[in-house]
């Protein structure tokens, strides 16, 4: 192997000699950092837990907002040298599909799920866990920026998804609409639970119309705002999650063989018999 060796579509690697693989120090040093920060800024939130919900929420939501801003953009520019090449122009697609869909269900209809993140899954199961959790920074970054300031603070679990539909991936979950389904009802767990306090110390509860109704229902019912929050995030992301997964497995088994050849992590959800190479000869 030369030190130029590479897969098509592949960023830039680090020179290596032989036998060896190097990840490039920069890239995992900004990933590392907006780790740190955004996990940092989400302790914060549950160690302070603000008291005076929906009556002083400036100086709280600036300061949450703030970091989880810088540290989405560290994490974008530390996961965007690990993305192949070959998926780089239809993210843009797929920012615009997340925000368009998640701005009409979130303040158009009264169904409390998001269904924000259906391009992000879609470019982790493309090609790749870096790859989604980059789409959904980005998404949330330039979503908070021209539309809503309040998503920025949900970046952790738009990355978390993009993530996680890459790993679910990698793992063969979209070779069956029913192991796609527990997948996604599995990574709306964590992604439940990363965006329940955000949404309950910091905005008083529910965002979105659908999801603001339930979590009024609930207090209503006699549960306290975070406990009414957490049981809603726990429901509609549950279910949001399974229902997105469900639906990437749907697109990729629409999408062309021809097309579907142009990203090689595809291979891990195929059908087997599909995905192994065709014997010449």
């Amino acid at each position: 192997m030369t030190a130029d060796s590479r897969q098509p579509g592949q960023g830039p690697t680090a020179p290596v000699g032989p036998g060896q693989t190097r990840t490039p120090k920069l890239p995992l040093t900004l990933t590392l950092l907006g780790t740190l920060v955004i996990l940092g800024t989400y302790v914060a939130v549950l160690l302070t837990q603000p008291a005076n919900l929906g009556i002083d929420l400036g100086h709280t939501t600036l300061w949450v907002i703030l970091g989880y801003l810088i540290g989405g953009i560290l994490l974008a520019a530390g996961t965007l040298p690990l993305i192949p090449r070959s998926i780089i122009a239809l993210i843009p697609v797929a920012i615009a599909l997340n925000i368009v869909i998640g701005q009409i269900i979130g303040n158009v209809t009264p169904v409390p799920l998001y269904l924000d993140s259906i391009g992000t899954v879609m470019i982790g199961v493309l090609a790749g866990p870096a790859a989604g959790a980059f789409t959904g920074i980005v998404s949330n970054l330039i979503w908070g920026v021209t539309l809503s300031p309040s998503v920025i603070a949900f970046s952790s679990g738009a990355a978390f998804i993009g993530a996680a539909a890459g790993w679910a991936a990698r793992l063969g979950a979209f070779r069956t609409p029913w192991f796609a389904v527990i997948a996604g009802a599995i990574a709306g767990v964590p992604a439940g639970a990363l965006g329940a306090p955000v949404a309950a110390y910091v905005f008083g509860g529910g965002l979105g119309s659908g999801t603001g109704g339930v979590v009024a229902i609930l207090q209503a019912a006699g549960l306290e705002m975070f406990n009414a929050t957490f049981a809603q995030s726990m429901f509609s992301d549950i279910i949001d999650k399974a229902l997105i997964f469900a639906l990437a497995y749907v697109v990729l088994r629409t999408l062309p063989r021809r097309i579907l050849d142009r990203y090689p992590f595809t291979d891990h959800s195929l059908p087997r018999r599909a995905a192994e190479p065709v014997p010449v000869g």
